[in-house]
């Protein structure tokens, strides 16, 4: 082919993966937040919803929070906030943008590495509209998952670079991209068997001992990931189902989750936002003797045929070995499988498709016309696919609704559905939800701790203390449950039983910062002020950003006349909690007492804007 026709092919290509993800997935610009990790991600975090700062940037390198160790993930999302504001139109159009990206990287990947431009993009688009793929594109916490692989690519990138011209510079691009990509979703740990993969095919390195040495900073950086992904996750209690499932029920599901992934590649249906492990399940010995069989029936057949045809054994183990890090031999969650852990594996499987179609052709005459339709339909319809997929993504009712529908038993869609209704006052829809997932799972706690915080939200208090009860019978050592007892007995003035509950709660988990702040209001309610202090700067060195626990111990302060102590106390609320209308009129009502009045009247202006009914109160306070 002609060097100018060719490279207006690729520039063709590119334009075309670019317009065909763009018209799947631009309808995400109206989308909402989902009510399923997006609060902890984005709209319920302060950090990330403050910006880039520096104070922000420390805590996204020293934080576990959401269970992960994935700072590079907080900044670009912190960073989305700065420009975008705090909308979820920056958060879905970045998420695309990722996407877009991958998809053109690995297009551009693919075809300098084999020469090979249809069968690259064949790969591109499969990638780009997989209706599979949909979770990580869509999904705002899933930021990780569409920044990770963009590392994972440029790892890529920059190794066919080093293995056409190996040099140190080279090859310590590689291993920081690497790194930088660990720091974004740990699931990357195994990109160095991949490499060694890669060597193999397209590379045809000469396997040696030397290769292998070439990967052990690359295997150790794994390691550490691992080991730092798995302590934040244990210390979350992520990983605490653990205990509950057996080791022989983990290897069965891993098994018919191998399976699942493989049939929903091929045939996309039923697609859904979380896919329930149920614990107490037992699997048929048949099924998992047959899952079994057919992993080791193609890994045989792809080893045999992989000495001629070595993009078989290439795209096969890059399926098996990527999916290792998720595929519940360590339990982490309540999933038995998931659609975004597909992002970076099923490229293996697109990859054998791929280059295996046009060879198992090829003594066809009429195989190109034959192949160049067959990849318009399928491309055609898996967007289609991939486009109403997306479309159930629009807001919480939507997804989980569906889940619900194409799903036996999803007991968290229905708790998460409940969620929904519960975040816009619709009670009795979301009483009727939460009940329905305990109908499906009638140990699932967090339905009945949010059912008996729906009481408590009603005023309902005496109901909501016998939902927490069921729910500390289940599982006596349920911390939440305990804490909220503790307000539900606070609201009924029946605080030493709330106080009781306060103490069960840090007793199970001491970094409880919830349960300290309740037991420091309950102290305070009851004039115990020195008790109350100390519980609530316990609640502070626990959660430092913790407003409440900052205001209530102003208020405490002011009780005491320790009123300079008490300004700085309610500041600090304010800092974190810029439109937090208590400590803003608590904070004029402490410049009054100190004689402050122009102060008073500066939280005055800055109440009219949050809460004129509160600022109208100072402002007659001011006047008197």
């Amino acid at each position: 082919m002609p060097q100018q026709i060719r490279k207006t092919l690729v520039l063709s290509i590119y334009f075309a993966l670019t317009v065909s993800a763009l018209l799947v997935f631009w309808q995400v610009r109206n989308f909402d937040f989902i009510g399923y990790d997006d609060n902890n991600y984005v709209y319920e975090n302060p950090h990330v919803l403050n910006g880039l700062t520096f104070d922000n940037i420390i805590w996204a390198f020293t934080t576990g929070h959401a269970a992960n160790w994935h700072p590079l993930t907080w900044l670009s999302l912190m960073l989305d906030c700065q420009l975008f504001g705090p909308s979820p139109a920056g958060f879905h159009l970045t998420n695309l943008f990722f996407h877009i990206a991958n998809t053109l990287l690995l297009f551009l990947v693919l075809k300098q590495m084999t020469n090979a431009i249809w069968q690259s993009a064949f790969v591109a688009a499969l990638f780009a509209l997989h209706p599979l793929h949909v979770e990580s594109v869509v999904w705002v916490a899933e930021r990780k998952d569409v920044l990770s692989t963009f590392f994972w690519l440029l790892a890529m990138l920059a190794y066919v670079r080093y293995v056409r011209q190996p040099n140190a510079a080279r090859y310590l691009l590689v291993l920081l991209i690497f790194a930088l990509g660990l720091m974004a979703k740990p699931m990357l740990v195994t990109l160095p068997f991949v490499l060694l993969l890669l060597d193999y095919w397209p590379f045809q390195r000469k396997i040696s001992w030397r290769l292998l040495a070439e990967k052990i900073p690359f295997f150790a950086l794994s390691v550490i990931s691992s080991i730092i992904t798995f302590l934040v996750q244990r210390s979350s209690g992520a990983v605490s189902d653990i205990d509950t499932l057996s080791l022989n029920n983990r290897i069965a599901n891993a098994l018919l989750a191998y399976a699942e992934y493989m049939g929903k590649m091929l045939w996309p249906i039923n697609l859904a936002a979380f896919y329930p492990f149920n614990p107490a399940a037992s699997f048929p010995f048949w099924q998992t003797a047959a899952c079994a069989l057919l992993l080791l029936g193609i890994s045989v057949f792809v080893v045999y045929l992989g000495r001629n045809q070595r993009y078989l054994f290439l795209g096969w183990f890059w399926f098996v070995v990527t999916l290792v890090p998720v595929i519940g031999i360590v339990q982490v969650g309540r999933q038995a499988y998931a659609d975004r852990y597909t992002y970076i594996p099923y490229i293996g499987l697109f990859i054998m498709l791929a280059w295996g179609l046009p060879q198992l052709l090829s003594k066809w005459p009429q195989r190109k016309i034959a192949l160049g339709l067959s990849m318009i339909i399928v491309l055609t319809t898996l967007g289609i696919c991939a486009y109403r997929q997306t479309s159930h993504w629009k807001n919480s009712f939507t997804l989980f609704s569906h889940a619900i529908e194409v799903t036996q038993n999803n007991y968290i869609a229905c708790n998460n559905l409940g969620a929904a209704y519960d975040d816009i006052g619709r009670w009795p829809e979301a009483i009727k939800s939460y009940n329905q997932a305990i109908i499906f799972n009638p140990n699932y706690l967090i339905a009945y701790n949010n059912i008996g915080n729906v009481y408590t939200k009603l005023g309902r208090y005496t109901e909501a203390i016998e939902v927490y009860k069921n729910a500390i019978r289940i599982k006596p050592d349920y911390a939440e449950a305990h804490n909220n007892l503790g307000i539900a007995y606070g609201n009924l003035g029946r605080n030493t039983e709330a106080i009781e509950a306060y103490k069960n709660a840090i007793r199970i988990r001491p970094n409880y910062a919830e349960a300290h702040f309740g037991l420091g209001f309950t102290y305070y309610k009851l004039g115990r002020y020195q008790e109350s202090i100390k519980a609530c700067k316990q609640a502070i060195k626990i959660k430092p950003d913790y407003a409440e626990a900052h205001n209530n111990l102003g208020v405490t302060y002011g009780k005491l006349g320790r009123l300079p102590e008490a300004i700085e106390a309610f500041k600090q609320a304010i800092k974190l909690k810029p439109d937090y209308i208590e400590a803003h009129k608590n904070l004029g009502v402490a410049y009054l007492v100190i004689g402050d009045k122009n102060s008073a009247m500066a939280e005055y202006n800055i109440l009219k804007s949050l809460n004129s009914e509160m600022a109208n109160n100072l402002l007659k306070e001011i006047n008197k």
